[in-house]
Formats: C-alpha cells, structure tokens, sequence
C-alpha cells in the first residue's frame, strides 16, 4: 500500500533573546504536537538575528540554548528536521533573489519594519528593511504547505505570497504557496506588566517577559506582580476587552492546565485576584520544570547537540537546494 505524503510545515524563531513563555505557548508546544501529521522543519533564525546588533558570544550561546530548548519542549529530532539558519547557505541566496522580486513599498508598508525602526533609530540597515524577502525564502525554499506563525507575521506570510505569485507569473510554477497557520489558544500570550503589549523575548530583561530557564522563584515573584485590572470587580472572567489582564492569566492558565475558560472561572467563583495570580504562577512553574531540567541535561552534552544541527542542516539543504536549482535556471543563471 503507498504511503500517503505527509504536508510539510516550516518555522524558525530568531536567537535574539531566550525563549519566553509566549515563544513555547505561541509557537514551539504546538511544533511538537504536529509531528506525527506533518513533515515538520524548523530553525533557529539567526540570519535574522542579526539586523539588530548582536554579542557574537551570547548569539551562539543562545542559538544552542534554543536548539536544546527545541528538544526539550518535545521536538524530537528523529521526527523533525531541526537546524540552524545559516547553517544552510541556500536561505541567503534566494535571499537576495527575491530581494530582487519584492517592490520597494510593499516592504516600506511592513508594520515591524516601522516598529524596529523606531527602536533602533541608530542602525535601520538594509537588511531590516529587506528581510521580509529573506524570510520569504525560508519559506518558499521547502515548498511547505503550512507555515506556523503568530498574528504579528501575518502580514510577511501573505507578503511571500504575493513575491511567490510574481515569480511564479513571470517563470511558470516554481513555489508552492503556503497557508498561515495560527493556532486558536495560546497563539498570543501578552506580557505580564503590560497586558496590551505581546511577550518579547527581545525585551526579556522586562519583568513582563517570562523566560523558560528561570529559576521558580523568579517566575513566582513575576506573577504575584501581574498587572490584573484596576475594575472594583476583582473577579476572575474572561474579558479581553475590559480585563485584558485578567484575560492573559487566563489563557496562560488555559494554555499550561488544559482548562477552559469557563473551568476557570468556575474554579475561581468568589475568589479575587490575590488567590488567581500565585495559582497560575505554580501552574506554569510545575508546566515549565520539566523542560528547563532537560534543557540543561542537553547542554552539558554539546556533541550530541551538534550532531543534532548538523544532520539536521545536511536534511535541510538537500530539499533547499532542489528549489533553488530550479529558481538558478530559471533567472538564467548558467548551471555550474
């Protein structure tokens, strides 16, 4: 009997700080439940990384720590193809095809260009403003039919689509246009101090900023100090509009226990704020123990992990470089 071709999904996250709880809970816990479904690849961006200034040390550093992230939270490597951006020269080079494929507004009009702008008003270079084409060549290179991806990049996936349709117009049918996907709970996990504002992980000195690898105490005194709401109801219900606070312990607690809002809120009937935020502070602790305990079992074993990113870039090329190939002759590029 054939065996039916499972639909490949791709996703990268960037080394430019440690894994929040909003990374795990938004992206990398629902990587892990999809490998059985799909042909999963999934990267550490560092490429992208660098369009903001970088401590060599602490990006290889965290670059590594991510990969044993990745692990720990349950992507096997066995059933997922786990590697390092750069590692695969192929994601530059069709970097800068498609840099030659996306029109200079539609790249003027990126809302995180705007925002990285405005933090880094003393180095907005080149490749900040460009790298919307090299993250559609991260994605178009594996011909993925899904890319897992949070609200905020949205708009860079339907921009991919529409370099893809370009390039596809001009040459024939050459990438596979891939569809967003968001999953429905946990997708957006706000930050603790600022509960309008998401969880960064580039801000992750933010007492809002949850980081996987912190200690239980820390994480503790993070949640006792949550915003909540300043309402006179001191209830626990869910009201994204009204009690944004409130709203994201909730889907934290949701996230990590399984509940349902409405579980939740039955389980807190006439109990205030003071009683729900340490509760939810033990959940995440106990959720997160697991991982940050595994975390640093594979970073005492480097050889293991390096065995990891490099069969794992040596998979990857390999589908990457059919692609480009493709895209070489069709530019006309003469083949080596």
């Amino acid at each position: 009997m054939e065996e039916v071709q499972k639909k490949r999904m791709l996703s990268g996250i960037k080394p430019s700080g440690d894994l929040t709880l909003g990374s795990y809970l938004g992206a990398v816990k629902n990587w892990a439940e999809r490998a059985e479904q799909y042909d999963c690849f999934y990267f550490m961006a560092d490429l992208h990384a660098i369009t903001v200034r970088q401590n060599p040390q602490d990006l290889r550093r965290r670059t590594l720590e991510q990969l044993a992230q990745y692990i720990a939270c349950g992507l096997d490597p066995e059933k997922n193809t786990l590697f390092v951006q750069s590692h695969v020269h192929q994601h530059a080079e069709l970097g800068w095809v498609l840099d030659c494929y996306s029109m200079f507004g539609e790249l003027s009009r990126m809302t995180q260009f705007k925002d990285k702008s405005a933090k880094n008003a003393d180095n907005i270079n080149a490749g900040l403003f460009t790298y919307p084409a090299l993250m559609a060549a991260d994605i178009l290179l594996y011909q993925p039919d899904l890319v897992p991806v949070g609200e905020d990049q949205k708009q860079h996936v339907e921009l991919t689509h529409v370099i893809a349709r370009r390039f596809n117009g001009i040459y024939g049918d050459v990438f596979k246009i891939p569809e967003p996907f968001v999953p429905k709970v946990g997708a957006r996990i706000m930050s603790l101090t600022n509960p309008t504002a998401k969880m960064s992980k580039s801000e992750s000195e933010d007492a809002g900023s949850v980081l996987l690898m912190s200690p239980p105490e820390v994480i503790m005194k993070q949640f006792k100090r949550a915003i909540t709401d300043s309402d006179t109801e001191n209830c626990v219900r869910y009201d994204k509009e009204n009690k944004p606070g409130v709203a994201n312990l909730m889907t934290i607690y949701s996230a990590v226990t399984g509940q349902s809002y409405d579980q939740i809120e039955e389980e807190f009937a006439g109990q205030g704020y003071g009683k729900f935020k340490p509760v939810v502070g033990e959940a995440v602790v106990e959720h997160l123990r697991p991982i940050r305990e595994e975390t640093q079992r594979l970073l005492k074993d480097k050889a293991y992990l390096e065995s990891v990113y490099q069969a794992g870039a040596q998979k990857a090329s390999y589908v990457a470089e059919k692609t480009l190939r493709k895209v070489y002759k069709k530019v006309g590029f003469l083949a080596k």
